[in-house]
């Protein structure tokens, strides 16, 4: 039997407030500023509300204080483990500060995020953009519209939290030139991305450094399918070593590798870039660059919510957090007759 109107509509804040026996304004800020409230009197509302099966909609709560208690975190490629943990160390921060995480997939495409911003902006208070495909001038337009941080991507005058990708590059390629290779490929990643450009200039600047001769290959997608497509230009560069744009290319390349008859690292040596989830269960256990992905949403989401309460960002130079090499078992010295 279907129930009457009364019995399916949701509890109103009118509900509550005559049940409780207080104004309705009183019970707005019992759950919008709980400060402002007495205790005794707060405790009946929420104990009445739970009764009654009442829940504060943050959107309608925004109306007359324009908070909604809601926070973006766009990433490009919500399948990439890149993203695994730097969305729980984002939404770590997010719940202990009372806020509400949204996450939004945007596939690689700036297109996309330009529309689900477009969608986001109005329910907001702050956007973090992870590895943002978008242009300069679109992140700064979005900028302007609400707080926004940037991960992985350097942007003068926007908060930014990335990385150390040249100190990063640097240890992989002296862990490389330790075991006797002289001659090293990197596999690129998407020629929109700023982390494949800053990942490149490190590596030829290290290579100089070094006295190691470094060449570029690709660009590839970001993926195991992007790997897989690199084993043909690895192949035919003559290299001993190569280091990926990230860790999904490197896996790719393993595979793609084994596939061929290619022993990994008997004959060619594989470096990834991230050290996602999954990177140790390869076979080999891939050596790569270790990113503080659980720290960069962390830090990400803390400064968000410093420049949304001080109206201001709190710094716009970059937030550089550490790198380290882990070594596993994808690296080894050269074949003799080709050191």
């Amino acid at each position: 039997m279907v129930g009457s109107e009364d019995e399916r509509r949701s509890p109103t804040i009118y509900d509550v407030a005559t049940a409780a026996g207080v104004a309705p304004s009183t019970v707005s800020r019992a759950f919008s500023r709980p400060g402002r409230v007495n205790a005794e009197t707060a405790a009946r509302i929420r104990a009445v509300a739970d009764e009654l099966g009442y829940r504060a909609n943050p959107l309608a709560r925004a109306l007359p204080t324009g908070r909604t208690s809601l926070l973006a975190l766009v990433v490009s490629d919500v399948t990439n483990p890149f993203f695994f943990q730097i969305i729980r160390g984002a939404q770590e921060a997010a719940d202990a500060e009372d806020q509400t995480l949204l996450v939004t997939d945007v596939l690689e495409s700036a297109t996309a995020e330009r529309k689900a911003l477009e969608r986001l902006v109005p329910l907001v208070e702050g956007v973090v953009l992870g590895t943002s495909r978008m242009s300069d001038s679109t992140i700064r337009v979005l900028a302007k519209q609400r707080p926004t941080v940037v991960l992985n991507r350097v942007l003068g005058g926007i908060p930014s939290v990335v990385t150390d990708n040249a100190r990063g590059m640097r240890r992989a390629l002296e862990h490389l030139g330790e075991l006797g290779h002289r001659k090293i490929a990197y596999a690129a990643g998407p020629e929109a991305s700023w982390a494949d450009g800053m990942r490149w200039r490190a590596m030829r600047e290290a290579g100089h450094g070094l006295d190691l001769r470094v060449h570029r290959i690709g660009p590839f997608a970001p993926t195991l399918a992007g790997g897989l497509a690199a084993v043909g230009p690895l192949a035919a560069s003559g290299v001993t070593a190569v280091v990926a744009y990230n860790d999904l290319v490197a896996i790719g390349l393993l595979q793609g590798l084994a596939a061929a008859g290619v022993k990994v690292p008997q004959r060619v040596s594989v470096v990834g870039f991230d050290d996602i989830f999954g990177a140790e269960l390869c076979s080999p256990a891939l050596t790569t660059v270790a990113a503080p992905l659980h720290a960069l949403g962390q830090h990400a989401v803390r400064t968000l919510l410093h420049d949304i309460r001080a109206r201001t960002p709190q710094h716009t130079r970059p937030a550089l957090l550490p790198a380290q090499l882990v070594v596993r078992s994808s690296t080894a010295p050269p074949p003799r007759g080709r050191r």
